[in-house]
């Protein structure tokens, strides 16, 4: 063993309670967001401000889960986050609760849940397990921790309130389903878990972490490259059913013309009163009878 292996088996042995230099690597995924976008009460129009851009809660409590599994399994952590150059400072701190590398996939704040996931996946590649928030705070879809699963083929618990590690490479967990059911699940590695943001609190960061030269270099990735959709959509309505031509009212006077439009002078069918309540055959002949005359029915 080298004198770096020896060093880095120290460390591991230093955080895990539980296994010790177990050789797992655990990625904890997160996304750069405004967490109080403005939207305007007359079109609806999101807008948002870099000023309260940062890390939801959701995504605060998987980098606390995957803290815990890499304490109990001697695992090294990863903190991977899509966002745009100007998040650098946060990520720092974010690292420096526990992580022991920070990653940025240079995306802008806008881009897209396939572009994230894809970009995501292909940065937690040497991951055993990937942990992500259950949803973000600009779109909601809940797609990117399932996407990033079937990308890289791995097993998915999605929705999580309970993670409780097992033996290295196994963790027990709670899913929430409808209908407040609970589903218990075991999950092997290679495996991909999304948690709500009430599971954990994410731990303060040491003082002497927090130091300039102490935390994390940020390592920079470019984010993978999709295909560009040939379809533009420049904007978007309301469906509105297609309006009817109808013909205009027969008439030279106004009075002759408001009394067509109304069907005042129609001759109609009188409503009638039919006692049949002790005669069930009778009812059924008089409503089949006055089908008929409206010609719902034939009467042959």
């Amino acid at each position: 063993m080298t004198a770096a292996e020896g060093s880095a088996a120290s460390r591991s042995g230093a955080r895990g309670s539980g296994a010790r230099g177990s050789g797992l690597r655990i990625a904890a995924c997160a996304k750069w967001v405004d967490l109080r976008p403005g939207v305007d009460a007359l079109t609806g129009r999101v807008s948002t401000d870099e000023r309260r851009f940062g890390f939801s809660a959701a995504d605060a409590a998987a980098l606390e889960v995957a803290l815990r599994l890499g304490s109990e399994w001697g695992a090294e952590v990863d903190v991977v986050v899509a966002a745009p150059a100007s998040a650098e400072g946060a990520i720092r701190s974010l690292a420096a609760a526990g992580a022991s590398r920070a990653i940025r996939v240079d995306l802008p704040s806008g881009a897209s849940s396939k572009q994230v996931a894809a970009s995501l996946a292909a940065a937690t590649a040497d991951a055993d397990v990937v942990v992500c928030g259950d949803y973000s705070l600009d779109v909601g879809s809940g797609s990117v921790p399932a996407s990033i699963a079937h990308r890289r083929g791995a097993a998915q618990a999605l929705g999580l309130i309970s993670v409780t590690p097992e033996s290295p490479g196994v963790v027990r967990v709670v899913r929430r389903l409808d209908g407040g059911r609970r589903e218990h699940l075991r999950v092997r590695t290679p495996a991909v878990l999304s948690v709500e943001g009430s599971v954990a609190t994410l731990r303060r960061a040491p003082l002497r972490s927090l130091r300039a030269g102490h935390a994390p270099t940020v390592e920079v990735i470019d984010p993978v490259g999709l295909a560009v959709a040939s379809v533009r959509l420049d904007r978007t309505e309301p469906v509105r059913p297609r309006a009817r031509a109808l013909p205009g009212p027969n008439g030279s006077a106004a009075f002759d013309r408001v009394v067509e439009l109304t069907g005042a002078l129609v001759a109609r069918t009188p409503p009638r009163r039919v006692d049949a309540a002790d005669d069930a055959d009778a009812a059924a002949d008089a409503i089949i009878e006055q089908l008929a005359a409206w010609g719902y029915l034939d009467p042959s």
